[in-house]
């Protein structure tokens, strides 16, 4: 099989690429992880008295989430520290990076088509819409799915990105030296 050549990358250099985007891949998985236990652990250590810890998680979490109690998930009595479709859009962007190297070469920086992330909008926005105009009332898992799958799929378009922006900035720094 011939492959034009300005698509050669020399064995050693390919695999170079693959170790760093494993790393670039463990970083941010790890770093989502935290996101979502964090979410997580606001309610738990409020339940257990001790609001000090998490009151500064709640306000951190404010600011990108309404946090409106009757559409949260209640854990131990308290809410999530976002709501029940901000939690799916994040729960789904750990999932996707969990999956992401099953399905995809994780060096890999050619992303999807947009069309897929377009597609991923439309369930999201049939439930936002539906309640929007009095049709259909949403309901925590309603949120939750239709943001599950969005954040699914932005995973598929954030680990090429993430992968590709720290393999550019280190061959500059390469051509620096």
């Amino acid at each position: 099989m011939t492959h034009p050549t300005h698509k050669y990358v020399p064995q050693n250099v390919a695999s170079q690429f693959r170790k760093q985007a494993v790393h670039v891949w463990m970083i941010a998985t790890g770093v989502i992880v935290g996101w979502v236990a964090l979410i997580l652990f606001a309610p738990v250590v409020a339940a257990n008295g001790f609001q000090s810890f998490s009151a500064p998680i709640y306000t951190f979490f404010g600011y990108i989430c309404h946090q409106m109690t009757e559409r949260s998930i209640h854990l131990d009595g308290h809410p999530v520290a976002v709501c029940s479709r901000c939690f799916g859009v994040y729960f789904g962007l750990f999932a996707g990076f969990i999956i992401y190297p099953l399905w995809r070469p994780i060096g890999e920086i050619e992303t999807l088509p947009r069309f897929w992330l377009f597609l991923s909008l439309i369930p999201i926005s049939i439930d936002w819409s539906l309640t929007m105009f009095g049709i259909w009332e949403n309901t925590h898992l309603s949120r939750f799915v239709t943001g599950l799958i969005l954040g699914t799929t932005c995973a598929a378009y954030i680990v090429p990105a993430l992968v590709e922006i720290i393999r550019n900035l280190s061959l500059k720094a390469e051509t620096r030296m």
